[in-house]
Protein backbone atom coordinates (compact mmCIF):
# COMPACT_ATOMS: atom_id res chain seq x y z
CA UNK A 1 0.00 0.00 0.00
CA UNK A 2 1.26 3.03 -1.03
CA UNK A 3 0.85 6.20 1.84
CA UNK A 4 2.91 8.75 0.42
CA UNK A 5 1.07 12.27 0.04
CA UNK A 6 2.34 14.81 -2.45
CA UNK A 7 2.11 17.99 -0.74
CA UNK A 8 3.31 20.15 -3.51
CA UNK A 9 6.61 21.18 -4.26
CA UNK A 10 9.61 21.23 -2.33
CA UNK A 11 11.10 24.28 -1.68
CA UNK A 12 14.82 25.10 -0.62
CA UNK A 13 15.80 28.21 1.59
CA UNK A 14 19.06 29.59 2.32
CA UNK A 15 19.50 30.37 6.23
CA UNK A 16 20.69 33.61 7.70
CA UNK A 17 23.22 31.07 9.99
CA UNK A 18 26.27 28.90 9.40
CA UNK A 19 26.44 25.40 10.06
CA UNK A 20 29.46 23.35 11.81
CA UNK A 21 32.67 24.35 9.74
CA UNK A 22 31.06 27.42 8.65
CA UNK A 23 28.75 25.83 5.83
CA UNK A 24 25.65 27.18 4.56
CA UNK A 25 22.52 25.90 6.19
CA UNK A 26 19.25 25.27 4.44
CA UNK A 27 15.76 24.34 5.17
CA UNK A 28 13.46 22.11 3.32
CA UNK A 29 10.01 22.91 3.56
CA UNK A 30 6.35 22.65 1.67
CA UNK A 31 4.82 24.55 3.91
CA UNK A 32 3.94 27.86 2.21
CA UNK A 33 2.71 29.37 5.34
CA UNK A 34 6.12 29.30 6.95
CA UNK A 35 7.03 27.59 10.02
CA UNK A 36 8.77 28.35 12.90
CA UNK A 37 12.43 27.66 11.71
CA UNK A 38 11.10 30.15 8.79
CA UNK A 39 9.81 32.87 10.68
CA UNK A 40 12.65 32.74 13.06
CA UNK A 41 15.18 33.26 10.06
CA UNK A 42 12.85 35.71 8.95
CA UNK A 43 13.28 37.43 12.49
CA UNK A 44 17.47 37.13 12.00
CA UNK A 45 17.65 38.67 9.12
CA UNK A 46 15.72 41.72 10.22
CA UNK A 47 18.21 41.90 13.25
CA UNK A 48 21.28 41.29 11.09
CA UNK A 49 20.46 44.11 8.49
CA UNK A 50 19.51 46.47 11.04
CA UNK A 51 22.72 45.80 12.81
CA UNK A 52 24.06 46.77 9.28
CA UNK A 53 22.40 49.88 8.89
CA UNK A 54 23.58 50.86 12.51
CA UNK A 55 26.90 49.99 11.59
CA UNK A 56 26.89 51.92 8.60
CA UNK A 57 25.96 54.94 10.53
CA UNK A 58 28.95 54.47 13.05
CA UNK A 59 31.05 54.10 9.68
CA UNK A 60 29.79 57.44 8.51
CA UNK A 61 30.64 58.94 12.12
CA UNK A 62 34.36 57.24 12.14
CA UNK A 63 35.06 58.66 8.85
CA UNK A 64 34.33 61.91 9.33
CA UNK A 65 36.41 61.85 12.82
CA UNK A 66 39.93 62.78 12.16
CA UNK A 67 40.43 61.87 15.88
CA UNK A 68 39.58 58.02 15.14
CA UNK A 69 42.16 55.80 15.71
CA UNK A 70 43.14 52.78 13.95
CA UNK A 71 42.23 50.37 16.38
CA UNK A 72 38.28 51.48 16.48
CA UNK A 73 38.76 51.61 12.52
CA UNK A 74 40.40 47.88 12.52
CA UNK A 75 37.33 47.10 14.80
CA UNK A 76 34.34 48.94 12.43
CA UNK A 77 35.74 47.22 9.24
CA UNK A 78 35.63 43.89 11.30
CA UNK A 79 31.96 44.45 11.44
CA UNK A 80 30.83 46.26 8.47
CA UNK A 81 32.47 42.81 7.01
CA UNK A 82 30.31 41.02 8.97
CA UNK A 83 27.20 43.06 7.85
CA UNK A 84 28.43 42.84 4.43
CA UNK A 85 28.39 39.02 4.52
CA UNK A 86 25.08 38.89 6.21
CA UNK A 87 22.98 41.11 3.80
CA UNK A 88 24.68 39.04 1.02
CA UNK A 89 23.73 36.21 2.46
CA UNK A 90 20.22 37.31 2.62
CA UNK A 91 19.87 38.99 -0.64
CA UNK A 92 21.25 35.63 -2.08
CA UNK A 93 18.72 33.54 0.29
CA UNK A 94 15.52 35.85 -0.60
CA UNK A 95 17.09 36.24 -4.44
CA UNK A 96 16.45 32.31 -4.69
CA UNK A 97 12.80 32.74 -3.72
CA UNK A 98 11.45 35.07 -6.37
CA UNK A 99 9.69 33.41 -8.83
CA UNK A 100 11.29 32.94 -12.25
CA UNK A 101 9.69 35.43 -14.30
CA UNK A 102 7.53 34.80 -17.00
CA UNK A 103 8.92 34.75 -20.55
CA UNK A 104 7.10 38.38 -21.78
CA UNK A 105 8.85 40.03 -18.40
CA UNK A 106 12.55 39.16 -19.68
CA UNK A 107 13.77 42.23 -22.03
CA UNK A 108 14.55 40.29 -25.22
CA UNK A 109 13.07 37.12 -24.56
CA UNK A 110 10.02 37.95 -27.07
CA UNK A 111 8.98 38.77 -30.19
CA UNK A 112 7.75 42.35 -29.61
CA UNK A 113 10.03 45.55 -29.85
CA UNK A 114 13.46 45.69 -28.05
CA UNK A 115 13.45 47.48 -24.65
CA UNK A 116 13.78 51.45 -24.57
Amino acid sequence: MDVSVNHGPTTTRLLPWSGPEGKPCYLLTDDGRGGYLSRLADNIESVQLGMGSEHLGHARELIDDPKAGSAELRYLSVRLTESLGDAIRVAESRGARLPAPDDDDVPGSGTGAPPN
